[in-house]
């Protein structure tokens, strides 16, 4: 997964071997902002714990369950089978125009033709922007065919929303989709030209193959809401958002994908209106302080331990490292440690080659591993 402050490379390197230590001495694990969903997949799958993980975002609460919430692989080739033919029957009656040469005419002509499927939420809101026509539809008709059955659906879905996160034709994220300029024409041509079956099947097989020691569920819904429900006993994840723009900017394709619709969109990033995205305290510059303030205080309150982590330096939602570190001294025993990590800088304009001028998708910087146990 492209993703805001991904946990991936910090399972390498220093977190994974912190929970591996620290699980042992817990009955549940609590995710509170589960985002891409690798940390709830990588307890669930080494230890026999309940994992609950928890978001405002559909989309990231349907990655982490397709994975915790099952204790047995599935057998996926009965599944794609059946999912693939019925979505081949259904794209192969559709006319979608093609083109000889990308240009912004023949763009234009794209999104003109998507724009009129009305019926169709994927191939109307982002064909000819993030996606292109044909594969638009491909994803509405894996989209309508996702299989009924469960676990069966709860994967095929992880599956499809993380193809549409590799095929998205976007700088690191779904803000706004390359377009057909000089310079950005040849990275639109690339990703017009991923193959999303073959993603989604990719994807599938991976995510079957892996499952939980114990059951455990995903919730859509406030962290600070949830840690009301946090017991004794518990190790509580926190990863808060770092930045003051809301993550539903960046992941409003994927959350389309997840609910099945999108509603209206507008402007050069196709957004859904305001208030469809889901808002976080945690973006508010005014309100973020005293949103993480609140959370730590009631988890400390349940008795619970934390492993918090945050980039270790001012951040565009008011809060920094060294003010993370403050509130939970007020509620904690701290115990800290830093790494190397990658951040997105919110969307790149460099090229990433060598010599290249502008700013690159991601950067690297180090980031807070806090360890925290009620005072």
């Amino acid at each position: 997964m492209k993703y805001m402050g991904s946990k991936r490379v910090m399972l390498q390197n220093g977190l994974g071997t912190l929970l591996d230590s620290e699980i042992l001495h817990s009955r549940r694990f609590v995710d509170l902002f589960t985002g891409s969903g690798v940390v709830a997949w990588f307890v669930a799958t080494r230890h026999p714990v309940e994992v609950i993980a928890c978001d405002l975002q559909r989309y990231s609460v349907s990655l982490a369950n397709a994975v915790i919430g099952r204790k047995t692989g599935l057998n996926w080739e009965p599944v794609w089978s059946s999912w693939y033919r019925s979505a081949q029957c259904w794209v192969s009656a559709m006319k979608p125009p093609t083109y000889d040469k990308l240009t912004k005419k023949s763009v234009q002509e794209i999104r003109d033709w998507c724009g009129g499927q009305h019926c169709l939420p994927i191939t109307s809101s982002y064909g000819g922007h993030y996606f292109s026509a044909k594969q638009a539809l491909w994803f509405d008709a894996l989209r309508r065919y996702i299989p009924r059955t469960m676990p069966e659906r709860d994967i095929a879905l992880a599956a499809l929303i993380q193809a549409a996160n590799e095929c998205a034709a976007a700088p690191g994220h779904t803000a706004q989709p390359f377009q057909p300029t000089k310079t950005a024409k040849r990275f639109l041509e690339a990703a017009w030209g991923l193959d999303v079956c073959l993603r989604t099947k990719n994807a599938l097989i991976s995510i079957a193959k892996l499952h939980a020691h114990q059951v455990g569920r995903g919730d859509v819904c406030d962290a600070n809401d949830s840690a009301n429900k946090i017991e004794a006993g518990d190790l509580v994840f926190v990863d808060p958002p770092y930045s003051g723009v809301h993550y539903s900017r960046f992941y409003h394709v994927l959350e389309t994908v997840a609910r099945g619709e999108s509603g209206e969109v507008s402007g050069v990033g196709r957004y859904p209106s305001i208030e469809l995205r889901p808002h976080s305290r945690y973006s508010v510059k005014s309100e973020s302080k005293e949103a993480l303030d609140s959370l730590l205080q009631v988890i400390c309150s349940r008795g619970a331990k934390v492993i918090l982590t945050f980039p270790d330096h001012d951040c565009s939602n008011g809060l920094s490292g060294l003010l993370v570190k403050q509130i939970a001294q007020k509620y904690f025993s701290v115990q800290e440690q830093s790494v190397e990590s990658k951040f997105s800088t919110l969307g790149g304009n460099s090229s990433g080659l060598v010599g290249s001028t502008g700013r690159d998708a991601r950067r690297r910087a180090k980031e807070l591993i806090l360890v925290l146990t009620p005072k």
